[in-house]
Order: structure tokens, then sequence, then C-alpha cells
């Protein structure tokens, strides 16, 4: 059993979503952001780095192994496919391009991602938001180059969906909020589209489920 630690979030969301695409078993701990459990004792000897999300594989197989807790999105994300054999080429030059683009989307994409939304929740705030046009500039690169891959491609990696896909969706998936016309990139939203109707990735989306 899969023990999810996390919070519906960009980066939370990557999880429930490739776990639900996966088919393996999980259990789902919400962790409360305002009472700041994400730096408890008990999170940080999950994760040192005290942020969501992180799983504990409580069988991770072979003979005396104990609990694996695994932290980083793209770790997880790596770690699920394996577990899972599925979302991920077994080997061949497949498995290479999802490895491109998922590290694409995990350091490029989601780092320039989440300070164009930082910046933008301090602009609501009436703060001094340091800029966010040139971090929004950037993002707006990077739309472009997610755009040109999946003009010649139905998925990032090609034919087959993965989780380099899940791992740059989530974070796509707040345009409106980071001042991004979507439909300015119309293969990135086409893919956008089509990646939202999966029944499991719908059903990921929102665990846990979020009331703020």
């Amino acid at each position: 059993m899969i023990e999810l630690h996390s919070r519906a979030t960009p980066n939370g969301r990557k999880i429930s979503i490739a776990l639900e695409e996966s088919g393996l078993p999980y259990r789902v701990h919400a962790v409360d952001f305002t009472r700041r459990e994400q730096k408890s004792p008990e999170f940080l000897s999950l994760n040192p780095n005290g942020r969501i999300p992180v799983i504990v594989d409580t069988a991770p197989g072979g003979p005396g192994q104990g609990p694996l807790a695994v932290f980083e999105s793209g770790a997880i994300l790596i770690y699920i496919a394996e577990k899972a054999g599925k979302l991920l080429a077994r080997d061949g030059m497949a498995r290479v391009e999802a490895f491109k683009w998922l590290f694409f989307a995990s350091s490029q994409l989601t780092h320039i991602a989440m300070q164009v939304h930082w910046l933008v929740r301090l602009k609501e705030r009436g703060e001094t938001a340091p800029h966010l046009e040139d971090y929004r500039v950037e993002l707006r690169r990077l739309y472009g180059v997610l755009d040109g891959v999946l003009s010649g491609h139905k998925w990032l990696a090609g034919d087959d969906f993965t989780i380099a896909d899940i791992a740059a969706w989530t974070w796509v998936e707040r345009h409106q909020m980071h001042g991004i016309v979507l439909e300015s990139f119309p293969a990135l939203a086409d893919w956008f589209a089509r990646s939202a109707a999966r029944p499991a990735f719908k059903k990921g989306y929102d665990i846990p489920p979020r009331e703020d």
C-alpha cells in the first residue's frame, strides 16, 4: 500500500493523478498547511525538506525491506511508474524522451511557474511583485517550447501518455491565474484538454479534496 501525504496543489496533484492513472492502491493523508503539519517532526522524518508531496510505500518489495519514503515529485512519479509498469517505457528512446520532458517539467516549468504564482499572490495582496513580468515572459517562452514539441507529437514523449505529461499539466493548469492565454498555443491547448478528459486524470485532480 502506498501512503500519500499531500494536498491538492500543482505539485501534489501530480502524484494523485499518477496514482489514479497507475491503478496502484493508495491511501491519502491530507496535510494541513494552516497547522504547518508539513514542518512537524513526523513529516520531516519522511521529507527533511518539509514539502509535499511524499509517499511511503509500506511494501516496496524484497526480503527484509521496510517502508520506503520518497519525496520530490519527479522522483515519486518515476517510482510510481516503475512499480506499476505504466506511464513510462521500460527501455529505448521512448523512455529517454519521457525523462527529457519530465525533467524539463520538474525543473524549468515548475520553477518558473511557481515564481509567477507567488509573485501574482503578492500583487493580489497589494505588495510589490519584483520581476513578475520578466518571469511571465520566460513562462510564455516555456509554453512555446511545449507547444512546439506537441505540434509534432500526440504526447510530450511521443505516442503514449506518460509521467512527463502529468508533471507539466498541473502547472499549465494555472495559466489563467498566471496571465497567459492558452489559446495562443494551439497544440498545447489541445494536449491540455485531452489530458484533462482522461477519467483517471479527472479523479486524481482533486485528491485530497480542498475547501479553500
